[in-house]
């Protein structure tokens, strides 16, 4: 039983172009190549795919996913790890619809909220740990009393804005823009001062250092395949520059 490329985009809600960059990275060979020049992928393929699109949920970039693959040969164990975690995650978002159900019911019966009904199933303080081994204790409470002074909308426009300026260094990039340019250096300063919000002052060290998280951090490989390969590496040296410069 074979599939064609088309076939496992539609299904797997995916696009012939990212499954064909699989392949050219050597994360996911098609089983065989047609005479017409087509890709058909067997039931082995299909179940390394569904390993990769879990593996990329859990937030990690495709050097990281090769790695995790290359380690775990046996796909049943591997599948079976992955379901704890989805069946963890499950259980996570079932306590947080609950938690809202509770909410909105109390809300419209002008019954009192209790703190612990409301917050059930959130976890904002999951970087803690990372953040404080990385930049020290004061760092993360000061990010952590920044983020909870903020309103929902708030916190949306932030997220929001990180994501117009990764979006921004990825147009740069692809329009040929040098990393020490105006146009790329001004993106830059527009990251700078979205980090001023949480830690009030940025240091050229931790803004350089920041900027290589881009490149070793596998959760930030969702760069390249969002907005082009090179884009970590182009954000990581914009970065430099603009902290050599201040």
């Amino acid at each position: 039983m074979e599939w064609s490329i088309q076939d496992i985009a539609r299904s797997a809600g995916t696009t012939s172009r990212t499954l064909r960059h699989y392949g050219a990275v050597g994360l996911l060979e098609p089983s065989r190549i047609g005479s017409n020049g087509y890709r058909y992928y067997d039931e082995q393929a299909l179940v390394r795919l569904q390993r990769i699109l879990l593996l990329r949920e859990l937030g990690l970039g495709l050097p990281a996913i090769a790695e995790v693959l290359e380690g775990q040969r046996d796909s049943v164990a591997a599948l079976e790890t992955h379901l704890e975690l989805l069946e963890g995650e499950q259980r996570r978002i079932g306590r947080q619809i609950e938690s809202v159900r509770t909410t909105l019911r109390k809300l419209k019966g002008g019954e009192r909220l209790m703190a612990q009904e409301v917050f059930d199933g959130f976890d904002h303080t999951k970087y803690e740990k990372e953040v404080t081994e990385r930049w020290g204790a004061s760092a993360y409470q000061r990010g952590d009393q920044w983020w909870r002074s903020l309103s929902a909308s708030e916190k949306e426009a932030h997220q929001q804005e990180q994501r117009d300026i990764a979006a921004a260094f990825g147009t740069a990039r692809a329009a040929g823009h040098p990393v020490d340019s105006d146009e790329v250096q001004a993106i830059t300063r527009r990251l700078h001062e979205w980090l001023l919000g949480p830690v009030s002052t940025v240091s050229k060290s931790y803004f350089a250092g920041l900027g290589q998280l881009y490149v070793d951090d596998p959760r930030y490989g969702k760069y390249d395949e969002t907005h082009g390969a090179g884009t970590a590496e182009f954000i990581r040296d914009a970065m430099k520059i603009y902290a050599d410069g201040t």
